[in-house]
């Protein structure tokens, strides 16, 4: 049976999720691997930047991702000088995708298969290293927010989250419009917190 590991690019996913109007159940992603695709999950990770000053709006999230399975990688938002994140800090995003980067590399023994549920460029050296390897990479992202070097060196192997939704929606949550006004103004270094 060959096996995926999952990476989850929690900002990009955020945004995603706005864009596409319905938001992933992220158990279900696990489950859609397992049925869908059948695949044995070999490890899960979700990658978010956490706001210290929110602890209590993200501790209910991450507590599902750990309870679903997830290996949860996050990174503190550096604070301005009064203590308030600053509006601009693209410092987490990079040291996320270092953080994915590096874990893809050192599991890359415990999978068949590398799935990416990001549309961030950055990740194409890591594509084009991984293929080098003899391993199949996944990108799942909406296309309007995909990079064309990664769409380029994904090839045939990108999946777009539109297709997925009868799969992996959540069905207890969906975004309204306050809070997609609400939202489209929230930083890019803040997670998929649906």
């Amino acid at each position: 049976m060959e096996r995926v590991s999952i990476y989850v690019d929690g900002a990009n996913m955020y945004y995603a999720q706005k864009r596409l109007g319905w938001f992933i159940d992220f158990r279900k992603l696990i489950t859609y691997f397992r049925a869908h695709m059948g695949m044995k999950v070999s490890e899960a990770y979700y990658y978010t930047a956490v706001d210290p000053l929110a602890r209590n709006r993200d501790t209910t999230f991450h507590d599902y991702l750990l309870h679903s399975g997830y290996v949860l990688r996050t990174r503190p938002l550096k604070g301005g000088a009064d203590g308030h994140p600053q509006e601009e800090v693209p410092w987490e995003r990079i040291e996320l995708a270092v953080d994915m980067t590096v874990d893809m590399l050192l599991a890359l023994y415990q999978y068949d298969t590398c799935a990416i549920l990001s549309g961030d460029g950055n990740f194409e050296r890591i594509v084009e290293a991984l293929r080098a390897k003899c391993k199949r990479v996944m990108i799942f992202a909406h296309p309007d927010m995909t990079a064309r070097e990664l769409r380029n060196v994904v090839g045939l192997n990108f999946f777009d989250l539109r297709d997925l939704e009868m799969y992996v929606a959540r069905t207890d949550r969906l975004p309204d419009a306050a809070a997609h006004h609400a939202e489209a103004i929230k930083p890019a270094h803040l997670d998929a917190s649906g």
